[in-house]
């Protein structure tokens, strides 16, 4: 295509690309991770609120205790959790170090504590549904322990990955930190 004042100057076809600047990796890194965490951080809520709503339920005796199974003791301390997604967001928007360390910490402690103390707690309750076939507490018809160990393995990775994302995402934070102090 020409112009009006004649034919395009030479270099400008595109042809020029290789040493035009790209953005740097720690950036795309940066986003990247964001992106994942806001996902595990949008999962957590959906099984927090869940957790809450069994909580609430029994709580307020909404409906009967053979439908809705009174929670174990593990739950209320898990409810705790919302406190690290809260700092995530928060840290997210405008790459606050301070809060992500906050978020992972109180991550181990509020969300996989609670989960660690849970599997225990209700360990003798599955094992007598394993060998007997007998369960007391039930979930809508189902073994509440069945149903809240199945929460515990969704929950356990979605922490997880949360630590692990937030990890990478704040060593990609401090790389960007390390190459403006040596400029």
């Amino acid at each position: 295509m020409a112009s009006r004042s004649g034919p395009r100057a030479t270099g400008t076809d595109g042809s020029d690309f290789q040493h035009r600047e790209r953005v740097a990796s720690h950036y795309q890194m940066s986003v990247a991770l964001k992106s994942e965490i806001k996902k595990l951080n949008i999962a957590h809520a959906v099984v927090w609120l869940l957790v809450a709503a069994q909580v609430v339920v029994s709580q307020l005796n909404l409906v009967s205790h053979k439908v809705v199974a009174s929670p174990y003791q593990w739950e209320y301390t898990y409810l705790l959790s919302i406190i690290p997604t809260v700092f995530s967001f928060m840290a997210l928007p405008k790459n606050n170090i301070s809060y992500l360390v906050i978020s992972m910490i109180s991550a181990g402690l509020f969300c996989v504590g609670p989960i660690l103390y849970g599997g225990m707690e209700m360990f003798p309750v599955a094992q007598q549904l394993y060998l007997h076939g007998k369960a007391y507490r039930f979930i809508f018809g189902f073994s509440a322990v069945s149903i809240m160990y199945l929460v515990l393995i969704i929950s356990l990775q979605v922490h997880g990955w949360q630590i692990y994302y937030s990890k990478k995402l704040l060593d990609a934070w401090f790389t960007n930190t390390q190459d403006k102090k040596k400029k």
